[in-house]
């Protein structure tokens, strides 16, 4: 055993990290560092990047969109536990929106942890859960690389998601035998007998009906459910809520939004007997409601990445499955049953001036946006009028927070915009949205990003007012956003700025914020 030891050339910890990294192909860090963290970092190497922001929210929803945009785990380095509470409403949003994240933070010195120090966390481990895959603090210095590699792999397993390791300070300077990366597969077939079950039901259907959610835009399948719709002249819903956009929302099949509520998804799928789910649940709803949770003369089928999810469906049956396989296993079922092709939804009329209102704003960027661009959202109460009027057309278009918290879409469009910067990303923000994550401006500005950041100013919590309806209030406290100068905010921390209060102003402002690709802009829109 001893002659074993000395036969392996050993590395620090720190090393034998980055090297790990390396394999993985992940060299960009994004963070927030404090002392704890440091001895991390010493001799940094030059071919990472580390990416700084202001705030710990920032640093996660940065890793959040680039980890999305790349495919590939975002790497966050956080400080103790105070850093880590800080940033845990966007862990809880990477969770939702199955973002592979590897978060490592920082733990004081292992000799000391037993005095309970300055800056230490107790109970390291499960301070983030539920809402990560996997954590642990390695029990010695030595076991640290193979804990983050552990961490790298179960973040990439379906479903995707943050994963959590504690490093004590004194960890990345001690010696340690190297970790070698594997291989790993991650792409799980489902049940072959189910499949072609459902791809006979399918192909007998009179009328079907297709729900898209996230996960067939997280599994590269935007081709194939183009395919299967046209084979089977199926009309396309979205997923209520989907973070992603996973069907081309100007396709004659396209035939709207799924309300996140149930009465109201039942009265919209009415007339289909069969409705395939591929790739979200069965359904996500936002307000109560009652009854049954599809027509009743419907069977129901998903596709789904999420063991869990497929478990706590109320209804059909479920394929646990890799989206772009399992679709594809449907297009080789039988040929379908001789069917009229559905009726084309009719497209929203155009909004003319003299109104300023968020649907007129949404008609205007569809209209002068590049070609390409990419579409990051963070508008709850002007999600309606994007929906009538700003069609997402592209695979990866479109990208936007799935588990309704607020601080996504501003930080997360610097990270899709370093994933991607050959395109041009588009930030859509209500004003409260923005000011969860507002120091997010300055690192767009440090990295020379061609960011443009809409802000639909309202002045106040919009959704909440709509919400307040909803529940009969006839009024609602804590709702109102006066006095937000968003000028000063983006200014003093090097954004340009260009405020439009009318129309007439509204596409030259557009059209310059769009051109500009080495810096970013903000354009503040006051909406009637």
């Amino acid at each position: 055993m001893s002659g074993h030891r000395l036969s392996r050339k050993q590395t620090t910890v720190r090393e034998a990290v980055f090297d790990l990294f390396r394999a993985f192909g992940t060299t960009t860090i994004f963070g927030n560092p404090g002392s704890t963290e440091l001895p991390m970092f010493r001799d940094f190497p030059d071919d990472f990047r580390y990416v700084l922001a202001l705030q710990e929210i920032v640093a996660v929803g940065m890793a959040d969109g680039y980890a999305q945009a790349t495919r590939n785990a975002g790497l966050v380095n956080l400080h103790s536990a105070t850093g880590l509470g800080h940033s845990l409403g966007a862990v809880f949003t990477a969770y939702k929106n199955q973002a592979p994240l590897v978060i490592i933070a920082g733990q004081q010195a292992r000799s000391i942890l037993p005095f309970e120090p300055f800056l230490f966390s107790e109970r390291a481990a499960e301070f983030p859960r539920p809402y990560v895959k996997w954590s642990c603090e390695p029990a010695r210095a030595e076991d640290v690389p193979a804990a983050i590699a552990r961490a790298y792999y179960t973040a990439m397993q379906s479903p995707r998601g943050p994963t959590f390791v504690s490093v004590p300070v004194d960890d990345w300077d001690r010696l340690c035998d190297p970790v070698e990366p594997r291989r790993l597969g991650v792409v799980v077939r489902g049940d072959a007998e189910l499949l072609a079950e459902m791809a006979e039901a399918l192909s007998a259907s009179a009328r079907p009906a297709f729900v898209v959610g996230a996960a067939v835009a997280r599994d590269d399948a935007w081709d194939e459910v183009i395919a299967l719709a046209e084979r089977h002249r199926a009309r396309v819903w979205a997923a209520p809520n989907s973070g992603r956009n996973s069907f081309p929302e100007d396709h004659p099949l396209f035939a709207g939004f799924l309300a996140a509520d149930r009465e109201k998804i039942v009265a919209s799928l009415d007339g289909h007997d069969l409705i395939l789910v591929l790739g979200a649940p069965v359904f996500t709803y936002h307000v109560e409601g009652f009854g049954p949770h599809i027509p009743e003369a419907a069977r129901l089928f998903q596709l789904v990445d999420d063991p869990a999810v497929a478990a706590w469906a109320p209804v059909g049956a479920a394929a646990v499955t890799d989206l772009k396989s399992g679709i594809r296993d449907l297009l080789d079922g039988p040929d379908p049953r001789p069917r009229p092709a559905p009726a084309a939804c009719v497209p929203s009329l155009r909004v003319s001036a003299p109104g300023l209102t968020d649907a007129y704003l949404m008609q205007q960027v569809a209209l002068l946006r590049p070609k390409g661009s990419i579409i990051v959202e963070e508008a709850p109460s002007s999600r309606s009028a994007m929906h009538d009027h700003l069609p997402m057309i592209d695979r990866d278009g479109f990208y936007t927070c799935a588990s309704g918290g607020l601080g996504h879409g501003l930080p997360a469009a610097i990270g899709i915009a370093l994933a991607r910067p050959r395109e041009k990303v588009i930030a859509l923000l209500g004003d409260g949205s923005a000011m969860y994550a507002i120091q997010g401006l300055w690192t767009a500005a440090q990295l020379g990003l061609g960011v443009t950041f809409v802000i639909i100013k309202n002045r106040r919590y919009e959704a909440l007012l709509e919400f307040g309806r909803h529940f009969g209030l006839q009024r609602t406290v804590g709702t109102s956003l006066p006095g937000i100068d968003f000028c000063a905010l983006a200014e003093g921390q090097g954004v340009k700025v260009t405020v439009v209060d009318r129309c007439e102003a509204l596409d030259d402002a557009l059209r310059t914020a769009f051109a500009n690709a080495t810096k970013p802009t903000l354009v503040e829109v006051a909406v009637d």
